[in-house]
C-alpha cells in the first residue's frame, strides 16, 4: 500500500499505525494457506498474536484484546475445533481454565514466524536497514 507523504502528512498517527498494521496482518493472512492455515480469522490471528507462550486465561486476553470474554471464548473454541488450541484447568484455581497452543499451534506459530520474517525483509528492502532499525527503535520506546 502506497502512500504518498503529502497523503500521510494529513492522516493522525493513529490512523497510520492502523493502516500499518492492517497491512501487515494482511499479508501474513495471506500466506497463512500456504502454510495449511486458510481457515484462520482475523479475529484468531489477532488473538495469537496476543497469547504469550505460557497458558493464559480467556479473562487476560479479553483484557489484552479489549474485546469482551465472550468474543475471546468464541474465537478460542473456533480455534480448538481446529485443533490450534486447547482449554486446560488451571492448576491455581480449579473452577478456571487457560488457553494454550497445541503441537499443532506451536507448528503453526512457527510458520507465522518464517512469514513475518519475510515481512520484515521486505520492509527492510523497501524503507532500507537504518530506517526500519530507527522504527523498532521508536515503537519499542515506552510511551
Amino acid at each position: 500500500m502506497k502512500t504518498r507523504p503529502e497523503e500521510a502528512a494529513s492522516r493522525s498517527l493513529r490512523q497510520l499505525l492502523l493502516q500499518r498494521s492492517d497491512w501487515f496482518e494482511d499479508r501474513v493472512l495471506k500466506a497463512a494457506p500456504r502454510y495449511g492455515y486458510r481457515f484462520v480469522t482475523p479475529a484468531m490471528h489477532r488473538l495469537f498474536a496476543h497469547m504469550p507462550a505460557k497458558p493464559v486465561s480467556i479473562s487476560e486476553l479479553a483484557r489484552r484484546l479489549a474485546v469482551s470474554r465472550q468474543a475471546v471464548h468464541q474465537t478460542v473454541a473456533a480455534a480448538c475445533r481446529r485443533g490450534i488450541v486447547e482449554l486446560i484447568d488451571d492448576p491455581e484455581d480449579g473452577r478456571a481454565r487457560k488457553v494454550r497452543f497445541t503441537a499443532r499451534g506451536m507448528k503453526m506459530v512457527k510458520s507465522a514466524s518464517l512469514v513475518v520474517r519475510g515481512i520484515e525483509a521486505g520492509l527492510e528492502r523497501c524503507l532500507g536497514r537504518k530506517d526500519l532499525a530507527t522504527l523498532r527503535r521508536i515503537l519499542a520506546k515506552t510511551w
